[in-house]
């Protein structure tokens, strides 16, 4: 892009790429970020299938919704993220998808090291992120699991672990704090 012979983009230049509907920024966006957001997207679904489906889904709502990036709110994968786990539980919850589970046989879960999931954890593995979670309480831990990676709502690890609401919140918020100081994010 503007910087010819590397293949890095800074954040800031990609936005302003993604905003001017610059196809080159859009596969540069894929080819980054879509094992994550795969990733992100299967534990919660938990079907190949459908995980591909919400993922095209996702990068297509990214394209057509990068004008509402707010760079103050938040980093670009944090918005991405948000909005492709919002797709993946909608799609969880949608009654096509409770249909198509009820109906369909059980396939056996075959194990693979090429899978986009485990790339996923290894590439959270590779970057501490695993460690720095193993820094927040277990308390802590089980509630950024479910609502982060298994898509679970706040209502629902309430409903589910028998605690109030307010308790979901208030744990949520604290990890998230004390992530952001652990990563030096204001």
């Amino acid at each position: 892009m503007s910087n010819p012979g590397s293949n890095h983009i800074e954040e800031p230049q990609l936005v302003d790429l993604l905003q001017r509907k610059e196809h080159t920024a859009l596969a540069y966006l894929y080819d980054h970020y879509s094992p994550a957001l795969y990733g992100i997207i299967h534990r919660i679904v938990k079907q190949d299938d459908v995980a591909e489906e919400v993922l095209q889904d996702a990068f297509v709502k990214i394209w057509d919704k990068i004008d509402t990036y707010d760079a103050s709110k938040g980093r670009l994968f944090t918005w991405m993220l948000n909005l492709t786990r919002n797709l993946a539980i909608d799609k969880l919850r949608s009654k096509e998808f409770s249909y198509t589970r009820k109906t369909d046989r059980l396939d056996p879960t075959v194990s693979s090291t090429n899978h986009p999931t485990l790339y996923v954890e290894q590439q959270m593995k590779d970057h501490g992120l695993i460690n720095l979670l193993h820094n927040l309480t277990p308390e802590q831990q089980m509630v950024v699991d479910l609502i982060y990676f298994k898509g679970y709502t706040h209502s629902e690890v309430a409903k589910e672990y028998d605690m109030p609401l307010g308790t979901v919140k208030t744990r949520l918020r604290s990890s998230i704090t004390k992530l952001r100081k652990l990563l030096d994010i204001a």
